[in-house]
């Protein structure tokens, strides 16, 4: 058999074996990580996207043979700390994905590696409590430890003590509690009461709050309500959730991915059924119910029907508008507005639809959109790690600079912890002040609401 090149065909992913006793054996997903450093050597096409990348080449390149087989097997491990899961060298990169015959898939080999590193009791206390968005996410909404937490983790020894507890760089931005959470302070239910079915959409629509949303700044929330009261579309908020899953996947936790799953699929999967629209605010959470709960889970009907039914905010929207049901009565320029294009959204495949949104208002009112399409580097826990954090930043100087171009009145992000990472980075390295706002704030601003 000939073996081609790359693929012409788009990618295709295959489901991740992860109760096989065979994912867990360490031998065999060693053995599968040579095969695959020894495709990423021999081609080197990412070596921009990660820190995993150079970390692998430089192993190859200063080792006795300069291949794969002078690499120590010890040092693989180095490769796969790097790795945060965001997809994007499968889904846009790498040529020998399936269906090429090589069925290169780099972020679920590394995704094994750190199940199998999690298994063994390697990951520590503090990364394990770094990934439990509901745990330290329970203190948001008491009014005097919000206050005290807050203002502490902004003192430099606190910054130490978490540092030496939790490994958080002390120069890393950390997220505030906020005062109310967003399922606390929104109406469950929406004012408007008619559903209007169009060709794409469903006509009610469901809010999946996120931890972020619901622990750390509910007025991204808020501002979702706004724009689908604005637009008449009854909405409910789910009646209960966890977190989606995606800190503890990124950890390698595998069975705390599956409770999450367990808590939140039933719940969702009624949605689902009853015709909702299910929109999440946050592109990790979402794509967590658009693709990794699916291949963990193939045969689950419930899974699929809540993979079928969630949507991204402005998928839901242009979507809408493709329908004829979305106002386009946009009063307030938006002025110099620099987006980027978060990691965890290019990879959904529905292509740049808060962009479209952007243009949409800009045929109506003053927009100068500056795009910027590239990782910022933060990649959740990632970009606030003691030993990851100064990588995180390098990795987004390129973004700090470009959404800089313009002198912007806004910078904007769909993912609001990349939005801050960016932010931090445009500080850091001297540019004009721009204010920070989720894409869903700006519309409900050039809506004047």
């Amino acid at each position: 058999m000939t073996t081609r090149e790359g693929n012409l065909e788009a990618p295709t992913r295959h489901p991740i074996d992860w109760k096989n006793p065979d994912f867990y054996d360490e031998e065999k997903c060693v053995h599968e990580m040579e095969r695959i450093f020894d495709i990423c050597h021999g081609c080197r096409r990412c070596v921009s996207l990660c820190q995993s990348f150079p970390t692998l080449f430089d192993l190859v390149d200063e080792s006795s043979t300069q291949e794969v087989d002078g690499v120590a097997k010890a040092d693989y491990w180095k490769v796969v700390d790097q790795c945060y899961l965001c997809d994007l060298c499968y889904m846009t990169k790498c040529p020998y994905v399936p269906p090429h015959p090589w069925q290169l898939d780099f972020p679920h080999t590394m995704l094994r590696a750190k199940a199998i590193k999690f298994k063994k009791g390697e990951v520590k206390a503090g990364e394990r409590l770094l990934a439990s968005t509901d745990v330290h996410g329970q203190f948001a909404g008491i009014p005097i430890v919000v206050q005290v937490a807050n203002a502490l983790n902004k003192t430099k020894p606190m910054r130490k003590v978490l540092d030496k507890t939790l490994g958080v760089h002390p120069e890393a931005w950390l997220p505030d509690l906020a005062s109310s959470r967003f399922r606390w302070s929104a109406k469950k239910k929406g004012d408007a009461k008619d559903v209007k079915n169009g060709e794409r959409t469903p006509g009610k629509v469901a809010i999946y709050a996120t931890c972020y949303v619901n622990y750390n700044e509910p007025g991204i929330g808020h501002d979702l309500v706004k724009l689908l009261e604005h637009n008449e579309i009854p909405y409910e908020i789910v009646s209960k959730e966890s977190c989606c899953g995606m800190p503890k996947l990124e950890l390698g936790d595998l069975d705390e991915v599956a409770k999450h799953k367990e808590a939140n699929i039933p719940v969702l999967a009624r949605y689902a059924k009853e015709g909702y629209a299910i929109l999440s605010a946050i592109p990790s959470c979402t794509l967590m119910y658009k693709q990794e709960l699916p291949l963990m889970f193939p045969g689950d009907a419930d899974v699929a029907a809540v993979q079928e039914a969630v949507y991204d905010p402005f998928e839901y929207f242009m979507a809408r508008h493709k329908d004829g049901l979305l106002k386009t009565d946009f009063k307030q320029p938006l002025g110099k507005v620099s987006y980027h294009i978060p990691c965890h959204g290019r990879v959904q495949k529905i292509g740049r639809k808060t962009e479209e949104m952007f243009k949409l208002i800009g045929a109506a009112v003053t927009v100068q959109l500056n795009t910027v399409e590239r990782c910022s580097g933060h990649a959740g826990t990632y970009g606030v790690k003691t030993p990851t954090h100064p990588v995180a930043m390098k990795i987004g100087k390129p973004v700090f600079k470009s959404m800089a171009n313009g002198e912007p009145d806004y910078i904007s992000s769909d993912c609001q912890l990349a939005g801050h990472h960016i932010a931090q980075g445009m500080q850091q390295q001297g540019s004009p002040e721009a204010k920070l706002a989720h894409p869903l704030s700006l519309v409900r601003i050039a809506y004047g609401l």
